[in-house]
């Protein structure tokens, strides 16, 4: 009998012992947040008005992975800042005059507006964009992949908020270097491809299929439209009595309601490519089941300008 326990004993701390162990390699094995990053994979979240995502990236290609646990639809973009300017210079110089223009709009006065739009400051149209996500619904994750240069970027959704407020104004909009070290990623092979200019608006040589799927998103050209920015891809899941007009017109923020709480219904916001320069490339993965979907661009009267494209899945 004392033969029988003791070799139960053995055998329970042989097994206890190699299952901790075994958990300990596991859990030692997992890789850092900065293993991550050099890997080129930077994950951010939103909770409520604010991106919480790290300081510093590597330079190259990286994922964007985009959680929006807020209650509100949100966008990534990545500004490129012109050297000697940083995130402080916008607080101080930008937002003001951009907060100032919202209210003219939403009060009416739409001379008053131009006249504040007009205080912005001459190195802010030097700012260049290096893409990001498109809109992203509340609950949903974002994936997007994109290069970045070395410099000093800052991150920001000006999506709008149900006062009328910029979402920048309430904190989503950070500062972040990008150092002069690649990751080790490279560019994506993708499902399918869109271009997209300002000449012959989005182009799909094949509608993308169900399942996960990662969409190239080339940029023919590009151009500084009358909302101070360019053209981006929104991917959008819409049901059968949504109306696209009321989108189209949500995602003019010149409008009053435009890009402000609530989003339109009958829509969920998938992501996409957010604005790149003429020549530039970036990647979204998606996970699309059967429905009907519209690729469209943030600019204001999207269709006007050749920047939509529907599509249905069964």
């Amino acid at each position: 009998m004392k033969k029988l326990v003791l070799f139960c004993s053995v055998v329970f701390l042989f097994t206890f012992c190699t299952n901790r162990t075994s958990e300990e390699t596991t859990a030692s094995e997992a890789p850092t947040q900065e293993e991550l990053l050099q890997q080129g994979q930077v994950n951010v979240q939103t909770q409520g008005m604010e991106f919480l995502v790290a300081d510093t990236l590597y330079s190259g290609w990286n994922e964007l992975i985009y959680d929006n646990q807020s209650a509100e639809v949100h966008f990534v973009l990545m500004d490129y800042y012109p050297e000697g300017k940083t995130v402080e210079d916008t607080k101080k110089e930008v937002l003001p005059p951009f907060d100032e223009g919202m209210k003219k709009i939403i009060d009416g006065q739409m001379d008053e507006a131009v006249a504040a739009f007009g205080k912005l400051p001459e190195w802010f149209f030097s700012v260049q964009y290096h893409g990001g996500t498109g809109l992203i619904s509340p609950g949903q994750t974002a994936k997007s992949t994109i290069f970045l240069s070395p410099g000093l970027y800052v991150m920001e959704c000006y999506v709008k908020a149900a006062n009328g407020e910029w979402h920048t104004s309430h904190g989503m909009i950070k500062q972040i270097i990008v150092r002069d070290s690649p990751t080790s990623k490279i560019a994506p092979s993708p499902n399918t491809s869109i271009s997209i200019s300002s000449t012959e608006g989005i182009q799909m040589a094949n509608p993308p299929g169900l399942g996960s799927q990662i969409i190239e998103v080339k940029f023919q050209d590009q151009k500084v439209y009358e909302h101070f920015v360019g053209h981006d891809v929104n991917l959008v899941r819409y049901e059968d009595d949504a109306s696209l007009d009321s989108l189209q017109y949500w995602l003019s923020w010149m409008n009053p309601a435009g890009l402000r709480t609530p989003a339109p219904e009958g829509f969920t916001f998938l992501g996409g490519m957010n604005n790149l320069g003429e020549g530039g490339k970036g990647y979204f993965e998606v996970e699309l089941i059967p429905g009907n979907y519209v690729l469209i661009s943030e600019v204001p009267e999207a269709e006007k300008k050749g920047l939509i494209a529907k599509f249905q899945l069964n």
